[in-house]
C-alpha cells in the first residue's frame, strides 16, 4: 500500500526526492558523513530520521570511529520503514529525508520500502554502507541498493592496507587467519582462543591472506 505524501511536505516542483548510496570498505568514514549529512539538512530547517541496524556500539546510535555519535532508529528484522514514517506522520511529525546507516543489514525488502518512500511520499533518503563482506561478495542490500539508487557514490577516504596501497576489502580474521567461510553477518566476538575481527586489505592481500608484519589486534571491531 502506497505511503502518501504527508502534508508537509515541502513544495519541490523542481527537484524529486532521491535515493543515494554512498558506499565503501571499514573505516572509510560512512557514519561520519551520514552524521554530516543529517547535520546540514537540519541547519536548513528540514526533519529527518536517523536509523542503523547492528551499529558496532552495540546500540541503536549511529558511532564513527573518529567519535560523533547519535542516537538512532534500530532497524530490525519487522521493521517496515513506511510504517515508520506514516507513525511519525500521524504524531504531527513531519520527514522531509533519512539517513540510513549500516544499510548492508537491511532486508530487501526494506530497501524496496525505502524506494517506494522516495517514489510515492517524496521523502529523500540517503543510504550509507558497506559493498562487499568478508568472502568480497556484494551483501544482499547493498547488490539492491546499487540496482535501485538515483545515485552511487563510492566515499574518497583513503582507507590502507598494511601495505600501503588502497585498501578495498574487508577480511575477516581468525586466529591471525584470514577466513573464507561462515556466517555472512557476525557482530561480535566468538569468544574462545579464537576472536574474530576484521581488516581492510588491499586485492592482493586479501587474496593471498597476508595479514602483514605485524597485525593490528586494536580498533577493529566485527562487522558484517
Amino acid at each position: 500500500m502506497p505511503v502518501p505524501r504527508h502534508a508537509g511536505a515541502h513544495d519541490r516542483s523542481c527537484q524529486q526526492a532521491t535515493l543515494k548510496f554512498f558506499y565503501g570498505p571499514m573505516d572509510c568514514g560512512k557514519s561520519t558523513l551520514a552524521l554530516q549529512m543529517d547535520h546540514n539538512h537540519a541547519r536548513q530547517g528540514r526533519r529527518g530520521l536517523l536509523l542503523t541496524r547492528l551499529d558496532r556500539s552495540g546500540q541503536p546510535r549511529i558511532s564513527s570511529r573518529i567519535g560523533l555519535d547519535r542516537r538512532a532508529i534500530e532497524v530490525t528484522d519487522v521493521l517496515d520503514l513506511r510504517d515508520l514514517v506514516r507513525g511519525e506522520w500521524a504524531r504531527g511529525r513531519r520527514v522531509d529525508y533519512l539517513i540510513c546507516d549500516e544499510a548492508q543489514f537491511y532486508s530487501l525488502e526494506q530497501v524496496e520500502q525505502l524506494a517506494d518512500l522516495v517514489d510515492e511520499s517524496d521523502v529523500d533518503v540517503y543510504a550509507f554502507g558497506l559493498a562487499t563482506d568478508f568472502r568480497s561478495e556484494l551483501f544482499p542490500a547493498t547488490k539492491r541498493l546499487l540496482e535501485l539508487a538515483d545515485g552511487v557514490y563510492r566515499l574518497q577516504v583513503e582507507v590502507l592496507c598494511w601495505c600501503g596501497r588502497r585498501g578495498q576489502l574487508n577480511g575477516r580474521v581468525v586466529g591471525n587467519r584470514v577466513v573464507r567461510e561462515g556466517a555472512q553477518v557476525l557482530t561480535g566476538d566468538t569468544g574462545g582462543d579464537d576472536p574474530v575481527r576484521y581488516q581492510v586489505l588491499c586485492r592482493a592481500h586479501y587474496r593471498s591472506g597476508d595479514l602483514g608484519p605485524a597485525a593490528p589486534t586494536a580498533g577493529q571491531l566485527p562487522l558484517g
